[in-house]
């Protein structure tokens, strides 16, 4: 789920590019209820960023009620002990702020941007979600029906709106990332009030999140808030499940068939395993899918679309996760032609790379790619602030936010083609044709 309500003038003062000079410079400490706080300051707009990271995803739910991570996202806007149901987000509208929340199969991450004169409000609204929360009967019942609604919007009669459930599902045998954060309605249907209540009582405490406060506020009184609205919220009682488990490598490749009767034109989905998020070859990876597919000069683009004109569009990204995750290439095929023979043209586009490697010309616009994606995501006091809830979360490395660049300038054009031939290979790989159903 994303909420989004704001004001047309706060919007244009948020959505501004912050001139970075230097690196970020931010200070972190913990409360004794095992809270981690961030606090970044940056004076150049009157706004605050104040966002809550909780270290619970989707691969933290029990098999039989998968979605329940996604369903506390939105459960957790039905309101408080103190702030009456619906009124939640009418607060932060009311002081001209925006808020916004997700959840993927690691986190779900929840923030407000107001005025910089609304940090306090922000601060509380924040410590009531994570020890007030309405998880009660009537919100339970009012979310399962709104959950079920998107679910079929945004998923089951979305035109490809399966890609991911069908590639996930096929590509993970073990690993609980085989079912996607939106879960199974089934599953929210069965679940009794006991299991909400346990769950959030497990992971919505203070020792299993980061509060991140970045924007224009001062940083004595930031500290007095947080201290007042958090410090005494208790310490969880129950240890937080992590899986313990590891996906077997894969060692030949599967093919598989997923029809959808939204769509005319069928599309082909290479899935291959790759290193968790931040490992060397992560870096090297995401670069290399740079090559295929981003902007006008892609190999994929040039290849695929104009020259050979069997794809209407080309993809390839880095589903980057907390454990092993996945590479993820994907083509529409144009009018008339088969699954087969995008099939066929978009492995030779793969097998290239990995026979030839890539030009200096072409490396060189790579690392600019990265340098000037970087530096867009840490343009907003909102990436900033959710670059370093994630690092902090993933990594208790807070200082990736200003060190990630140097990990992409370490990566050589020899390393590119050394992980094609690593990891984009036939037996790594899930290959999913996603056809009409018609």
């Amino acid at each position: 789920m994303k909420r989004s309500i704001f004001s047309i003038a706060f919007l244009a003062m948020a959505t501004g590019v912050f001139a970075q000079e230097g690196r970020i410079k931010f200070s972190e400490y913990d409360l004794p209820n095992g809270l981690h706080v961030i606090l970044h300051q940056d004076h150049t707009t009157p706004i605050v960023s104040v966002s809550v990271m909780y270290h619970v995803g989707s691969k933290n739910e029990d098999p039989k009620r998968t979605g329940f991570a996604h369903f506390f996202e939105h459960l957790l806007f039905e309101g408080t002990d103190n702030i009456n149901r619906g009124e939640y987000m009418k607060l932060v509208q009311s002081n001209g702020g925006v808020l916004n929340a997700h959840t993927t199969n690691d986190i779900t991450y929840y923030f407000e941007e107001l005025p910089s004169n609304q940090l306090e409000l922000g601060l509380w609204m924040e410590s009531e979600r994570m020890l007030h929360a309405k998880v009660d009967s009537t919100g339970i019942e009012t979310q399962r029906e709104v959950v079920k609604e998107e679910k079929k919007q945004s998923y089951d009669n979305r035109p490809y709106g399966q890609i991911i459930k069908s590639v996930f599902e096929n590509a993970y045998t073990t690993y609980p990332y085989k079912w996607t954060p939106i879960g199974s309605d089934e599953y929210i249907n069965l679940a009794k009030y006991s299991e909400f209540m346990d769950f959030y009582k497990k992971f919505y405490v203070p020792d299993n999140a980061v509060l991140v406060v970045a924007g224009d506020f001062d940083a004595d009184q930031a500290k007095a808030w947080i201290e007042k609205y958090f410090a005494t919220i208790p310490k969880g009682t129950q240890a937080i499940p992590r899986p313990d488990t590891k996906e077997p490598a894969q060692t030949r490749e599967r093919k598989v068939n997923f029809y959808d009767e939204s769509i005319n034109l069928p599309a082909v989905i290479y899935a291959y395993h790759i290193p968790a998020m931040g490992e060397d070859d992560y870096y090297a990876i995401s670069l290399l899918n740079q090559l295929l597919s981003q902007g006008e000069s892609s190999r994929f683009q040039k290849q695929l679309v104009d020259k050979d004109e069997i794809a209407l569009q080309a993809s390839a990204f880095n589903m980057g996760l907390e454990a092993p995750g996945l590479a993820i290439m994907l083509g529409i095929a144009n009018m008339g032609i088969s699954a087969e023979e995008l099939d066929k043209g978009m492995n030779r586009e793969i097998e290239k790379v990995k026979s030839s490697g890539v030009s200096a010309k072409e490396f060189e616009k790579l690392q600019n790619q990265a340098e000037n994606d970087l530096i867009l995501e840490n343009s907003r006091i909102s990436g900033i602030a959710e670059n370093m809830a994630s690092n902090y979360t993933y990594f208790r490395n807070t200082n990736l936010v200003n060190t990630e660049l140097e990990r992409y300038q370490k990566v050589t054009a020899e390393d590119l083609k050394r992980v094609a031939n690593k990891y984009f290979t036939k037996e790594n790989r899930t290959v999913v044709y996603y056809l009409p159903k018609k």
